[in-house]
């Protein structure tokens, strides 16, 4: 569907969006999250409503701000007319330009600044606004710079263009400066329509009345609609604001100008203190004003319970659905995503040293702790020498789980991107595969490379290069495993908790311990599972089958060898022939945790509000 547009003013070719809302309603249906339920607890009735009957409207040009005491609904307003919370969800209409539109249709044509910011620390911030571009606008990397240019020059962000953007423990741009950044982010595509929620919270007076008058230039310059919510604005901040939009316990209690907010108050017979604001003066008198609109209230009630039937008869009345149109073909999204990634993992020098040392000396210790295990043919000795391979095997699976942090940070920041169409969530997944290959192939040479000779394995090329594919399979086995989970778990404690507990399930029901005939049926799935049981049976093949199987030696009593290599496969179970097919089976599971992966991020992607 062709989106409706108001012609454009003389002298400018920008489209201009009119947004309004009309008998808007909104409530908690069955679950109610920690925040709502603090905020709602006093009431018994789980269909508590947070927005009731709300009419407003914002116009090209202006800025409306949506203020009111803490819990009156200004974030849900603002999340619903993103299209954060669909349509679905909610009973009247929601309208731009007059006509109702899909959710994921205006997220294209829109810009959404949530409160709490969703950057990459160890990103600059001229990098953080290319990358944004890139993914958002088609054309060629030098279009997407002179944008971003520009854009840092709009912003007044040239001077730390190229400074980091920080975290709280590696200190970057100022508060200030973040904002902007999180407000640029949202402006590369040059959106009709901005929506910012608290925009100045947490900022000094001076970052604030910086941040509104950027916000101001551009309803000026641009003739764009800026909808923003706010708490406590100065007197300074207020004068910039074009509308106010007065929100009491989901209910309007006014909507227009600053003046006449502040001419009803008087007429309404209040004496407005000579050092408060209007605005902070009229939320501490909101019950006031509640009182003066109980008759129109009076008829809610039955409008609500219009707009819920008709909802119930028409669930597809936003039915006119645009599929997201992206930026980008699949590859170059990939391309961008992967430069992206790359910066980030390189720039994570704890992470990155820490794996690197972490293969280097993990090589060194084994190998020098089972040096030249692997040549003596004593009887005690064979227990050491598949205790070294079942021990390699829980070192390599279980120091990948320094990962998770990265997942997580990127997985908030992902279902952001997304949502606004910047690029699918496949591309991600297949973006994050491609850098860790490499990464993790020096991870496995690193760790190999000592450990194979120290310990006195097969001493032929062939043998050497199979144990470092074994190696390289483990940790990209291990990687896509924490990177299913890390999509899947709510937080790091519990990620950590789950991931070590199923590693060690999976080491439990390895055949290491137990043999698979030794097992109860109801238990033999997990032996098939298990991301021990191959890799080991491939440790064990390379060394003691083949040719040079059958003339090792594993047991000598008195200069007589009663068990070769080839016997001790039998003994233990294994097939010779497994040794390519358990590099499959390998291989199935790296893709499928990676399929579980996308198909959980996809969800979490476009889950909606209940």
């Amino acid at each position: 569907m062709e989106l409706p547009r108001i012609a454009p003013n003389s002298g400018s070719l920008r489209a201009r969006y009119i947004i309004e809302t009309k008998n808007l309603s909104y409530k908690l249906c069955g679950q109610i999250d920690e925040l709502n339920w603090l905020l709602w607890k006093k009431t018994a009735d789980d269909n508590a409503y947070i927005l009731r009957n709300v009419n407003c409207e914002a116009r090209p040009g202006e800025i409306m701000a949506i203020a009111g005491p803490s819990g009156a609904g200004k974030s849900t307003l603002l999340e619903i007319l993103a299209g954060v919370i669909p349509p679905s969800r909610v009973s009247g209409e929601v309208l731009v330009n007059g006509q109702p539109i899909n959710a994921r249709c205006f997220r294209r044509l829109s810009g959404y600044v949530a409160q709490d910011e969703a950057l990459f620390p160890l990103l600059t911030v001229k990098e953080t606004l290319m990358y944004s571009a890139r993914l958002r606008l088609p054309g060629s990397f030098h279009t997407a710079a002179a944008i971003v240019q520009e854009l840092l020059k709009q912003l007044g962000l040239e001077h730390v263009a190229n400074v980091r953007i920080g975290s709280e423990s590696n200190r970057g741009i100022s508060g200030g400066e973040k904002r902007r950044v999180s407000v640029g982010v949202d402006l590369v595509h040059d959106p009709g329509v901005l929506l910012i929620d608290e925009p100045t919270s947490g900022l000094d007076s001076a970052s604030a009345l910086n941040i509104i008058l950027l916000l101001k230039s551009m309803t000026i310059k641009q003739g764009k609609t800026i909808v923003l919510t706010i708490h406590q604005p100065g007197f300074r901040i207020l004068e910039l604001f074009d509308k106010i939009l007065l929100l009491s316990n989901g209910t309007v209690h006014h909507h227009g100008s600053l003046l006449l907010l502040e001419q009803r108050l008087i007429f309404a017979g209040h004496f407005i203190p000579r050092h408060v604001n209007v605005l902070e003066f009229a939320i501490e008198m909101t019950e006031s004003l509640a009182m003066e609109d109980s008759e129109a209230r009076e008829t809610e009630n039955s409008d609500v319970a219009q707009d819920e039937e008709l909802n119930r008869r028409n669930p597809n009345r936003y039915s006119n659905i645009e599929e997201t149109i992206y930026a980008n073909g699949r590859f170059k999204e990939v391309l961008i995503l992967v430069q992206r990634f790359s910066h980030i993992i390189c720039r994570t020098n704890q992470l990155f040293a820490a794996r690197i040392l972490q293969a280097v000396l993990g090589g060194v210790v084994l190998g020098t702790l089972f040096m030249n295990v692997m040549n003596d043919s004593k009887r005690h000795k064979l227990q050491t020498q598949i205790g070294f391979f079942a021990y390699s095997l829980a070192f390599l699976l279980s120091s990948t789980t320094e990962g998770l942090p990265i997942f997580l940070q990127e997985r908030r920041i992902l279902k952001r991107e997304t949502s606004k169409g910047a690029y699918r969530v496949s591309s991600y997944v297949v973006s994050n595969t491609l850098v860790f290959l490499p990464f993790l192939l020096v991870v496995a040479l690193l760790y190999s490379t000592p450990v194979y000779w120290l310990v006195g394995l097969r001493r032929t090329t062939d043998g050497f290069l199979y144990f470092l594919l074994v190696v390289w399979m483990v940790v990209l086995m291990s990687n896509s495993f924490v990177a299913c989970f890390s999509a899947l778990v709510p937080n790091f404690i519990m990620g950590t908790s789950l991931i070590a507990g199923l590693v060690g399930s999976f080491f439990l029901f390895s055949g290491y311990f137990i043999a698979k005939d030794d097992m109860p049926k109801y238990w033999i799935f997990m032996h098939y599972l298990s991301l021990f049981k191959y890799p080991f049976e491939c440790f064990m093949i390379n060394e003691y089958g083949g040719e040079e199987g059958k003339r090792k030696c594993l047991k000598n009593i008195e200069g007589s060898c009663y068990l070769y290599g080839e016997e001790f496969l039998k003994q233990q179970g294994v097939e010779e022939s497994n040794k390519w097919s358990n590099l499959a089976v390998m291989t199935g599971f790296i893709l499928g945790y990676r399929l579980l992966c996308f198909l959980i991020l996809l969800c979490r992607s476009y889950r909606t509000r209940i």
